[in-house]
């Protein structure tokens, strides 16, 4: 009896002993295994050569072609408003008129006087045809006739100045005074601004003279317009350096014929260079930005360690250039006809494999057109 209690406890051992080997041996060789991932799925894009124009950016402000704030030539009380706020007039229209009536009484006389003298005058022409009186007493006579007119004239003249009419074609603005008042000589009375065409003044560094010619096109942009480009051309450029900032002023001339555009706003310009530079040019999507350096993912064959060969991704140091649209501009690091990854790098790797799919491809256009959400 106690043999064969014996017998069942070693077999018993030996069939544990005998599990516990096979289940190690498993163990070891699952672990022993290499893992190796699946393939990340990106998409790619070639990095292309294409010619770009340089640009030159400043920031401007919009100014009136003509633009004055209008003021009396003369003193007095202000009888009558002849415009509306924001009304458009042309040259020669009444703005403002001011109190003439003692004028008016003082041309009333001064004619009066004029034509007296005029009398005088022709009566003494009568009577030195006849040898009756000298030729002083005529000289006289055409003198005090002359001097009656300047007055008459003086006085036309005064009343006419206190007619205050628009210099030039433009469009009124909010006027500062009201009918009653009484203004001095030069007090401002209302703004008067030509809309169309208008400036814009900006400054541009003393190296880029060179490049900076009358006549190259310019875009405005404006924070009140978001998306509009208003273009325009480089008329003017200063004739002197600016000793405290060594920029030199230029200005640009803009079409304005619906009047967005008003003077003061804040302007973005860009100045289109003739010069014409070859560049390699990716989507900005492709570049994995980091504090310690810039990078992207070049997609290319590769081969394992096995000797196995499988695509996958080399990451490349890069040196940005400028930015336009979605594009943007590598200046060392990258050839022309390289692929590259154009999604997905947040999960890459150096080396990694990588799996192709290019069914949705993010936006890569110089000149986006972003629609409303």
């Amino acid at each position: 009896m106690f043999k064969k209690f014996l017998l069942a406890i070693g077999g018993f051992i030996v069939v544990l002993v005998t599990l516990g080997a096979v289940k190690s041996a498993q163990i070891t060789e699952m672990t022993s295994a290499v893992f190796t991932p699946p393939p990340s799925a990106v998409t790619t894009a070639e990095a292309t050569v294409q010619s770009w124009s340089s640009h030159l950016r400043a920031i401007g402000t919009l100014a009136p072609v003509q633009g004055v704030t209008v003021s009396p030539d003369a003193d007095g009380s202000i009888v009558s408003i002849a415009v509306e706020n924001g009304s458009f007039v042309k040259a020669g229209d009444l703005l403002v008129e001011l109190d003439t009536s003692v004028e008016r009484a003082q041309l009333g006389s001064s004619q009066a006087r004029s034509a007296l003298a005029l009398l005088e005058r022709n009566r003494s022409v009568g009577l030195k045809e006849k040898n009756t009186i000298s030729q002083a007493e005529l000289d006289t006579a055409q003198a005090q006739f002359n001097q009656a007119s300047a007055d008459v004239a003086a006085i036309e003249a005064t009343i006419e100045r206190k007619k205050v009419r628009a210099p030039f074609d433009g469009r009124v603005g909010i006027r500062t005074v009201n009918v009653g008042q009484y203004v001095g000589r030069g007090h401002p009375l209302m703004p008067l601004q030509k809309l169309d065409p208008i400036y814009v003044n900006f400054s541009v560094p003393q190296r880029e003279i060179p490049f900076v010619g009358i006549g190259l096109e310019v875009q405005v942009s404006i924070d009140a317009f978001p998306g509009v480009s208003f273009p325009g051309t480089l008329s003017a450029i200063d004739a002197e350096v600016d000793s405290s900032t060594r920029n030199i002023a230029v200005q640009a001339t803009l079409s304005n014929p619906r009047e967005q555009l008003r003077p003061g706003m804040f302007a973005q310009v860009e100045v289109t260079l003739p010069q014409v530079e070859t560049v390699v040019v990716v989507p900005a999507t492709a570049v994995s930005y980091a504090s310690y350096g810039n990078s992207v993912f070049i997609v290319e064959k590769m081969k394992g360690e096995d000797g196995a060969e499988f695509l996958g991704v080399r990451q490349q140091p890069v040196k940005l250039g400028p930015a336009r649209g979605d594009l943007i501009v590598i200046a060392e690091g990258l050839k022309g006809g390289e692929k590259i990854a154009s999604s997905g790098l947040f999960k890459l790797r150096n080396g990694m494999a990588v799996q192709v799919n290019n069914i949705v491809q993010p936006s890569s256009s110089a000149t986006p057109h972003p629609k409303n959400s």
